[in-house]
């Protein structure tokens, strides 16, 4: 008989459901894999290694969960550690040359053309500095599998990642050191132990992570002091982003979408018809703004995110994250790899 170990419990946590209904099997599957011992052997520990991703075709086809733009190359990051480039505008995609480590990677941030992090599972970091060709692990702790959600970099020095149980990271260097930093508890918790899905900022100096229970981590001193601005949701956010104007739109559980256009002071719900989950917002160099969900949804805003249009795909293939490509198009990923737009 196989036992799983306390990893299954991460695996399950309602934090890795914005990814879809197919992480909880594919993690699941690699922990039976990594963790299962026998029930006649359970003084034996798991030995775990870093290894890098694998050069396959299949990676086209797997689920990617962040993207970015570097100059005019789009770059994704999924399952397996999968990274896949496009430099015609997401007509076509290749696999990076090489990553690392073949564990799933959840967000990519880019400070210029060349240099870039993505973050994942067991906590891992990488850097490339070649527009995503290669990349190098700056940081992975294979001990306790704390996934980091999400990378924002305001350039090519400072940097934030956030993950599970208010886990948040600093790097004044480029990465070459990043630091824990201590959150204040939120409130009616003992202590800081909120999931943190969605790290953003205006580039200047606030920053915000969206989280659990319609908390939104603010700091608007550029990350020295940290605070709690509650939208008056009580499920999870999954995403968010700061608009050209100024605006600020958090994102998630059963197609909830909450606007704020005083810096995350206060907050008003926006409704929308289908409420499906969503995973993503993007803003278009052209003001438009994409809201992406489970079940195949697309949400679409002229007003910075005041009303929004929605519209279904008939196969409701869960849309996972999107970036812009030439001419205001976008170039959807999701849980079958990139769909053009």
């Amino acid at each position: 008989m196989r036992k799983l170990l306390s990893f299954f419990a991460v695996a399950a946590d309602a934090s890795l459901a914005r990814f879809g209904h197919w992480v909880i099997p594919a993690m699941c599957a690699c922990v039976t894999a990594t963790y299962a011992i026998s029930a006649g052997a359970t003084d034996v520990q798991p030995k775990l290694a870093v290894s890098p991703a694998e050069q396959t075709v299949a990676a086209l086809s797997t689920a990617m969960l962040g993207a970015a733009t570097a100059g005019h190359r789009i770059v994704s990051v999924g399952d397996h550690g999968a990274i896949l480039l496009s430099d015609d505008g997401g007509h076509h995609f290749r696999q990076a040359r090489f990553v690392p480590i073949g564990s799933m990677l959840t967000s990519v941030s880019f400070a210029n053309a060349t240099t870039g992090w993505a973050v994942g599972q067991w906590g891992a970091i990488l850097q490339t500095k070649d527009g995503g060709e290669t990349w190098k692990l700056q940081r992975v702790d294979m001990a306790n599998d704390q996934p980091l959600f999400s990378v924002y970099f305001k350039d090519q020095s400072e940097g934030w990642a956030v993950g599970l149980w208010s886990l948040m990271l600093h790097t004044t260097d480029g990465g070459a050191n990043w630091q824990t930093v201590t959150l204040p508890a939120a409130p009616g918790h003992a202590k800081a132990d909120l999931n943190l899905y969605s790290i953003f900022g205006d580039g200047k100096g606030a920053l915000f992570a969206s989280a659990e229970k319609g908390q939104v981590l603010r700091s608007l001193d550029g990350g020295v002091s940290w605070s709690y601005a509650d939208t008056g949701y009580t499920g999870s956010l999954w995403t968010g982003i700061r608009l050209s104007d100024g605006t600020l739109l958090v994102a998630g559980l059963r197609g909830s979408i909450l606007r704020s256009s005083d810096n995350g002071t206060t907050w008003t719900n926006v409704p929308d018809q289908f409420h499906s989950s969503i995973n993503s917002i993007v803003q278009l160099s052209n003001g438009t703004v994409v809201a992406l969900g489970l079940d195949g949804v697309s949400l679409v805003s002229k007003d910075s995110g005041q009303t929004f249009v929605g519209s279904q795909r008939p196969d409701r293939l869960p849309l996972l994250t999107a970036t812009e490509t030439k001419g205001a198009n976008m170039v959807v990923f999701s849980e079958s790899g990139p769909q053009m737009q």
